[in-house]
């Protein structure tokens, strides 16, 4: 295990070692030490690696991350986890807004609560929070699953496309073309999957699926409203 401490290490060295490091690296663990809020650590990870952030963060902490497994000891400002392709993201606290925006792939788990846009505009990214998540989240969602143990807040969902959302709470409200959707047997393994994997105590069959209704895929008069 090697470990980086912030208080005399620059944010910058700490990133570029870290992405300095390949498939073929013998330093698989990382921890970062007194990261005190500091914006962007651990960003553009692209190996294998597993990186532990001894407390919490500010912007864009483990963004466009690729292989490694990030895994934030505290919690985590607005935009983390943003543009991930693959790996595992981990915040054991609470995360501000736009948590996972953009992403194509890989999970990112929110062990407290999420704030606004979570999942916006998400790629194929899968999200587990264990709390709640705020307003507009999923907004532009185009493919991934968002799994909320607690509850959503407005507009949940507002012009998405192909993504699926499970909550187990109750949501505020829907957004613009969003709707309730039947739980098939494949939405439920697909759910029983991710919970395990996010470490989530949950029953599937606690959840209710909500996903497009697909009337705003193309410009219509007659749904000139909800534009």
């Amino acid at each position: 295990m090697q470990t980086m401490d912030m208080a005399t290490i620059p944010l910058r060295e700490v990133n570029t070692t870290l992405q300095a490091q390949t498939a073929e690296t013998n330093q698989t663990s990382w921890v970062i030490e007194n990261p005190r809020g500091a914006h962007a650590v651990a960003v553009g990870l692209d190996a294998p690696i597993e990186v532990t952030v001894k407390g919490s963060t500010g912007y864009y902490s483990a963004g466009m991350n690729k292989q490694a497994t990030v895994h934030i000891e505290g919690s985590a400002g607005p935009g983390v986890a943003e543009n991930m392709m693959s790996g595992t993201v981990i915040i054991d606290g609470d995360a501000s807004q736009y948590a996972g925006a953009t992403g194509h792939g890989g999970l990112l788990v929110i062990k407290g609560n999420a704030s606004s846009r979570c999942g916006i505009s998400m790629k194929g990214i899968d999200i587990v929070v264990h709390g709640s998540i705020g307003h507009m989240s999923a907004f532009m969602a185009q493919k991934g699953n968002l799994v909320v143990l607690g509850d959503a807040g407005d507009a949940l969902g507002d012009s998405l496309y192909e993504a699926r959302l499970f909550v187990r709470g109750t949501v505020k409200s829907l957004g613009a073309d969003c709707i309730e959707k039947e739980m098939r047997p494949e939405h439920l393994e697909t759910l029983r999957d991710l919970l395990d994997r996010a470490g989530a105590e949950a029953k599937p069959e606690e959840f209710r699926r909500y996903g497009s209704a697909r009337t705003l895929y193309n410009f219509n008069i007659d749904h000139a409203d909800a534009y």
